[in-house]
């Protein structure tokens, strides 16, 4: 046993050596999952490298099976959690999962410790789920499920995850209280910080959405949300966010602003787009169009000053109020369009830089009117009453004359 701890301690002195100043990884605190390499299998103990963050010491009882054969070799991978720390070593547990007396013991170590454990969700009942942990029936109220509030439990029944233990009693009621959404705060908690280097304005993340909204979706970055506005799905005009996104779905998107609060324990407001990362049917669309252009378009939205008309997917131009009475008077447009109508418009002018489109309803009748006068079509007579140059010419030398 004496020749195993000097080996042991001499590969981890050489290991230690060879790191980086300045580089090396903190050191494991009780509760953390670490995973290293078997170096040394004693009479009593297993002795793991952890990477020269400790040394890591395990029970030879932990991995001895019925028949009492070790199930590990050196240079095997384990993974265990770090139960205790002795100072110069930590010692390691495979996992909690034994039944009985063991299991309630472990249990109450769990509790004070704040070790996570595993268990099968066997059922959704009042106010929650309930949990086996190792033959001791638990219960996880609906609020610890998760880090949201979760309308349908049901999909998690079967399914084996980790809890943390907030309460245990090891008396013949076994008292055994779990909470789920402990976990996965940790969990995010350090994918936010492994997320924040990311977080500038302009970055492009992939993303899952979480919570949708009618005006719009929450989006997890890694451990942080950040806000998808409806106007930002897309170009074209979304009435409903349902009809772009899903709960669940994986999206790519930009960081478009990054506001933060006055009040500090109010998390950092992160503004997210679709849209800015689409390609603006304004660079194409735009680009055939031509002033005096006569096309049909969808009547999407009225205004006090005006109409707005779809004339291609997701480009609308105004119908300003003064040319939606082709010369008549009106006060709102509804004395002229409905909604979702489709009506003949021209195009009156063309603004790329404020993505702006007028349009008129009443514009093509004149413009055909001042055609026909321009090619005589339409020139009319003079009036009777005022003759000709050479008449008028006339009648002032007669009156001259006289």
């Amino acid at each position: 046993m004496a020749d195993d701890d000097e080996d042991f301690a001499a590969m981890l002195a050489e290991f230690e050596q060879g790191q980086p100043q300045g580089k090396r990884a903190r050191r494991p605190k009780v509760g953390d999952v670490v995973r290293g390499k078997v170096i040394s299998i004693g009479k009593d103990a297993v002795f793991v490298d952890l990477g020269g963050k400790a040394e890591g010491v395990l029970d030879r009882e932990q991995v001895v099976d019925p028949e009492g054969a070790v199930r590990v070799q050196i240079g095997d991978v384990v993974e265990a959690r770090v139960v205790d720390d002795k100072g110069g070593s930590l010692i390691l547990k495979i996992k909690l999962g034994a039944r009985g007396p063991e299991a309630r013991a472990e249990l109450v170590q769990a509790a004070e410790l704040g070790i996570p454990v595993e268990g099968v969700v066997t059922e959704v009942v009042k106010g929650g789920l309930a949990v086996d942990v190792a033959g001791v029936r638990g219960f996880c109220p609906a609020s610890q499920v998760d880090v949201r509030f979760v309308e349908d439990l049901t999909p998690l029944v079967g399914r084996k995850l980790a809890f943390q233990v907030t309460k245990y009693n090891p008396g013949p009621r076994g008292d055994l209280v779990l909470s789920r959404r402990a976990i996965l705060e940790v969990e995010r908690a350090q994918l936010a910080a492994e997320t924040k280097d990311r977080l500038v304005v302009g970055a492009v993340l992939r993303g899952l959405v979480t919570t949708i909204k009618p005006y719009g979706a929450f989006v997890d970055l890694g451990g942080v949300e950040g806000m998808l506005h409806v106007s930002e799905l897309g170009f074209s005009r979304v009435e409903k966010v349902e009809e772009v996104l899903s709960v669940g779905q994986v999206v790519e998107v930009m960081i478009t602003a990054i506001t933060s609060q006055e009040d500090l324990r109010k998390p950092t407001r992160i503004s997210l787009s679709l849209k800015a990362l689409a390609a603006d049917p304004w660079l194409e669309a735009v680009a055939g169009f031509v002033v005096g252009q006569r096309l049909n378009g969808t009547v999407t939205k009225m205004m006090t000053f005006g109409a707005f008309v779809e004339i291609a997917p997701g480009i609308e131009g105004l119908v300003h109020i003064s040319e939606l009475g082709a010369g008549r008077r009106i006060n709102h447009p509804r004395e002229v369009v409905k909604l979702a109508e489709s009506v003949e418009v021209t195009i009156l002018q063309i603004d790329p830089e404020k993505r702006r489109i007028g349009l008129s309803m009443g514009a093509s009748e004149r413009m055909e009117e001042a055609d026909n006068v321009e090619h005589g079509r339409a020139m009319p007579a003079a009036p009777a009453k005022l003759g000709t140059f050479a008449d008028l010419l006339a009648k002032a030398q007669d009156k001259k004359r006289g």
